[in-house]
């Protein structure tokens, strides 16, 4: 479906009202009000206000609007008040989106704060929209800005057309409160539960958390990386997290908007935003089989990077969230940037998977640690069968020590398990990113006090360095 200006434009205005917000130290307010006052004035009043540290006229300034969409009815002009913290008046514009340079920009009378100390905006314009539409548009918008759990913002959304009283919509979105925090939380744990919460809703089509397929946040695999890339004298940080979920029981009656599919859901500077097509071909480029996940394909529906796999289970579903934002606000060329935010969203989504793969090793192993495991059964065999048919009484008191088993009348069934977890966990110890493992593989039949390191001294010339971002398979 394609969008009129004026429905992105909202959608645009809501999130600058939300930084707004975000960047008060104060409780915040956001209200996005939607009216239809009178069936002989059509036209949908909108008006979205906040009370956060006050706009900057250089957003309305540089903001570019195409009003070529058949489906554009709107004169394009907007009305705004606005005052910081520390002005003494409230000050009123009028902006005409269709004008360019400093002329689209009218400024009227200010009214008087007379002493009062408070900061906020409100943008306001008429559209002949169908409200319907864009009321499920800004519902989707503030259901993902919630996976942000931004503290101190709360969030109103009114639609209402007075002919019809009956029609009158009205919800409170609130930061997720599933984990107490505290004020001092990073951004990338923020996050991490937003998602979580996420999740637990199948993606926040349910206003409430779904207790047929999942029993308790702690039911979820999550993993979560933060990277810095310092190039171009630009900082980016990019924040990534991934929650792996398995239903509790099969339930065909759950919602899901993509089915089995993983939806990446991408903020850009704390605001839900399109997947640029660097990001894509990074989400392509990553070894997924070193994880045990076979990529079969990556859908863009719209900006939005629907990944299909090839072996997930039925029960088991994967959700990703990356988030981008500049520290040092030099900002590079498209091209540049392009390279950039290819790179870190690489190397973010693979330290994500490695965080994953270490909290649950045994879930997440490399396709070949996989066949090599296939194996374990048959050599746990062999050699309990060597060690049971031996005639050397030491030797087999000694197997059953380094076994933890505490006597010879053991059966072959107990002493096979045990081997067999012995090697098991070789491989899932020993199946890690091989540029950054440097251990030392752990003998099968030897107590951890009895593993000494080498006494050998390495000079910084025995080392070979590679690009991080060079794959080693």
């Amino acid at each position: 479906m394609e969008f009129s200006s004026s429905q992105k434009l909202c959608l645009h205005l809501i999130s600058s009202a939300y930084q707004r917000c975000r960047l008060s130290e104060q409780i915040c307010r956001l209200s996005v009000i939607l009216t239809r006052s009178s069936s002989s004035s059509p036209s949908l009043r909108i008006s979205i206000s906040d009370t956060g540290i006050g706009s900057s006229l250089e957003e309305f300034q540089n903001l570019r609007v195409s009003f070529t969409n058949a489906a554009d009815n709107w004169d394009g002009m907007l009305s705004i008040k606005t005052t910081s913290i520390n002005d003494s008046e409230i000050h009123n514009y009028q902006i005409n989106l269709k004008e360019s340079g400093s002329s689209r920009i009218t400024s009227l009378t200010s009214d008087s704060k007379n002493g009062a100390k408070f900061s906020g905006s409100e943008v306001c314009l008429s559209s002949f929209v169908n409200s319907d539409l864009l009321l499920a548009e800004i519902h989707s918008l503030l259901e993902k800005v919630l996976i942000l759990n931004i503290p101190n913002v709360a969030i109103q959304l009114v639609s209402e057309d007075f002919d019809v009283p009956e029609s009158r919509y009205e919800k409170v979105f609130l930061a997720n409160t599933c984990k107490q925090l505290p004020i001092s939380a990073s951004s990338l744990e923020l996050l991490k539960f937003g998602l979580g919460d996420y999740v637990l809703k199948h993606g926040n089509n349910l206003s409430i958390k779904c207790n047929s397929c999942f029993t308790s946040w702690e039911d979820l695999k999550v993993g979560v990386a933060c990277c810095t890339e310092n190039r171009l004298h630009t900082e980016l940080v990019m924040e990534a997290v991934i929650v792996i979920s398995n239903m509790s029981i099969q339930n065909t009656t759950c919602f899901r908007e993509y089915g089995d599919k993983t939806e990446v859901l991408y903020f850009k500077d704390f605001s839900p935003c399109a997947m640029s097509q660097s990001s894509m071909k990074a989400l392509k480029s990553i070894d997924w089989k070193r994880y045990g996940l076979h990529l079969g394909g990556i859908v863009e529906l719209d900006g939005t990077a629907l990944l299909e796999w090839e072996n997930l289970p039925t029960d088991t579903h994967i959700d990703i969230v990356l988030h981008s934002y500049l520290k040092q606000m030099v900002i590079p060329t498209p091209r540049k940037m392009s390279q950039l935010e290819r790179s870190i969203v690489k190397r973010a989504v693979k330290l994500s998977l490695d965080d994953l793969k270490a909290n649950h090793s045994g879930d997440f192993l490399s396709s070949r640690a996989l066949q090599i495991r296939n194996y374990a059964p048959d050599l746990a065999q062999s050699i309990a069968g060597l060690i049971l048919s031996s005639s050397d009484l030491d030797f087999q008191r000694e197997c059953f020590s380094l076994l933890g088993l505490q006597s010879q009348d053991v059966g072959t069934e107990i002493m096979e398990n045990s081997i067999k977890e012995k090697i098991v966990s070789v491989i899932e110890t020993n199946d890690k990113d091989p540029d950054k493992s440097k251990e030392i593989a752990p003998f099968l039949f030897e107590e951890d006090d009895h593993i000494h390191e080498p006494d050998v001294e390495f000079q910084e010339s025995d080392f070979t360095y590679l690009d991080p971002d060079l794959d080693m398979f």
